[in-house]
């Protein structure tokens, strides 16, 4: 089986205010209140998340790109 390349995030308007990232893949989520800082967030989570784990046992190439979704309502 090919190793991903890239992690799929989806961004989405918070319940209450800001963004929430959420990468189901991985079962990684975080929030903040800009766009930038989001992603930035994500960023510094996944890298949490897969810190000193075997990337491929998350089927990921040991340096994976994130692929965004934006949804706006």
């Amino acid at each position: 089986m090919a190793l991903r390349e890239h992690i799929t995030a989806t961004i989405y308007f918070g319940d209450q205010n800001g963004y929430v990232a959420e990468c189901e893949e991985i079962s990684v989520v975080s929030q903040a209140n800009g766009l930038d800082e989001i992603v930035q967030n994500l960023r510094e989570a996944v890298a949490l998340h897969l810190e000193g784990e075997d990337s491929a046992e998350f089927d990921l190439v040991k340096k994976p790109s994130f692929l965004i979704t934006l949804q706006l309502v």
